[in-house]
């Protein structure tokens, strides 16, 4: 079963510091990267930077349909006003089917800001205390969403890529 999670780091490099030490750990067979997404906010900036990466092994489990809905929810969505309200209110919905629900979403609105960054991770199979030893001392704060498995195979089945 995949586990989606977002990593807040202090920095807007931070995010993209993790993932690719994540895909060293990846090599070594000690995580499996389904899928990964950068929001990078750096100082100065109005809005954040976003970036799709996939599996970085192959193809990603998800579309960037999927991390370009999401990220327009959790970060742009402020900036449209009520015009889009009502589609908003149905795209909120439609996250919650894959676990994703309005709390995740206000957390992660609230935690990512300018100066900082977020990795957006699906993975699987991941060896905890080997991951968690090659992140000792990195300054970073983890929300986290686990997927049941009904939810993963729909996210999936609606925007694999």
């Amino acid at each position: 079963m995949a586990t989606l999670t977002v990593w807040k780091f202090d920095s807007a490099t931070g995010a993209q510091d993790a993932l690719d030490k994540l895909a060293d750990l990846s090599k070594q067979h000690l995580i499996q990267i389904q899928d990964a997404a950068v929001v990078s906010w750096p100082e100065g900036r109005k809005k954040p930077q976003t970036k799709n990466y996939g599996s970085l092994t192959g193809q990603g489990a998800l579309s960037g349909a999927f991390w370009g809905m999401l990220f327009g929810l959790i970060f742009f969505v402020p900036f449209f006003g009520l015009a889009v309200g009502a589609a908003m209110g149905a795209l909120t919905g439609k996250f919650a089917d894959y676990g994703i629900n309005d709390n995740f979403i206000k957390e992660v609105r609230e935690k990512v800001t300018e100066g900082t960054s977020a990795l957006f991770l699906l993975s699987a199979n991941a060896v905890q205390d080997r991951v968690a030893e090659a992140f000792a001392g990195v300054n970073m704060e983890l929300v986290k969403s686990n997927l049941t498995g009904e939810q993963e195979a729909t996210l999936k089945e609606e925007f694999g890529a």
